[in-house]
């Protein structure tokens, strides 16, 4: 299994401001994990309480994760590939949950909608935009494989999961005894419900998915829960045991996913014209600004 460096400190997390939101959301899928203690805790001991939901935007398909320490006094929070069509749904279920909004993260770079980093942040100003180096995108927070994303007592840590694109990475909840149990696993398009993402473009690779799926992603405990980033037949989680028993190509030696994947004959993504050329700068933010 991976170990977990530390390459530099945990993120800092930048203050908030509440800004005033009036869209109030549909209830989403909602559950929140108690992290759990070691054999030997007290019961003077208190444990962090994750929260978590999980939101879709139907046009593309895709899953927005927000997660937050909700035991912190600021209850500090994260949102996962959010897509600028549902900002304000998301937004107002960060306010109306009490949350303080610090991280709005990518995957990867996307290619069939423009990510909703760069309208949060300047809606919710202190709000950091995060994605791997790798990606040679702009964001505020640049990570690399083995760092860890703190908010609150949690974190998440980044492991590079390049294939689907060259800078995707998966963003997996800590191993500890003080962080929640099962792990969880954002997985963007390196590993769907029983798929995984195309490789025919942005600097894909069959070959380095394959790879990138059994050393970063099945190396994971068995129980860990998988989110991914878009789901197009109703699944809304699996896990590491499943997609090591069942994904009709991931379970298949690395020649015979090879050929699958070269012959998807999937069409041209009708919205990467637009979406890759924005997202490559936080989803049109800081346009004609020098570059971070």
């Amino acid at each position: 299994m991976l170990k977990l460096r530390f390459i530099r400190p945990c993120l800092f997390s930048p203050p908030f401001n509440h800004s005033s939101f009036s869209f109030s959301p549909k209830q989403p899928i909602s559950f929140a994990l108690r992290s759990r203690m070691g054999s030997d805790t007290t019961s003077s001991q208190s444990s962090s309480v994750l929260l978590f939901r999980q939101l879709f935007e139907k046009e593309s398909s895709t899953y927005t994760y927000l997660l937050a320490d909700f035991s912190h006094p600021d209850k500090p929070a994260l949102l996962i590939d959010p897509v600028d069509k549902t900002v304000d749904r998301d937004l107002s279920l960060v306010r109306e949950l009490g949350l303080k909004l610090i991280y709005a993260m990518n995957t990867h770079v996307h290619a069939d909608h423009v990510t909703g980093t760069g309208l949060i942040k300047g809606k919710v100003p202190g709000v950091k935009s995060v994605i791997s180096k790798a990606s040679s995108s702009k964001a505020d927070v640049f990570v690399e494989p083995g760092d860890k994303i703190c908010f609150g007592n949690l974190f998440l840590e980044v492991r590079a999961t390049p294939g689907h694109t060259m800078g995707c990475v998966t963003y997996v909840t800590g191993d500890g005894p003080d962080q929640p149990q099962p792990r969880m696993a954002f997985t963007g398009d390196a590993l769907l419900v029983r798929g995984c993402g195309r490789t025919d473009f942005q600097g894909g690779s069959s070959q380095q998915l394959y790879k990138s799926v059994h050393s970063q992603i099945f190396t994971l405990p068995k129980e860990t829960l998988l989110y991914p980033a878009h789901d197009y037949k109703g699944f809304t989680v699996t896990t590491v045991g499943e997609e090591m028993l069942y994904n009709p190509r991931l379970t298949k030696d690395e020649e015979t996913f090879k050929g699958i994947m070269e012959n998807l004959n999937l069409p041209y993504p009708k919205m990467i014209d637009v979406a890759v050329p924005a997202n490559m700068v936080c989803g049109l933010q800081d346009l004609g600004s020098k570059d971070r």
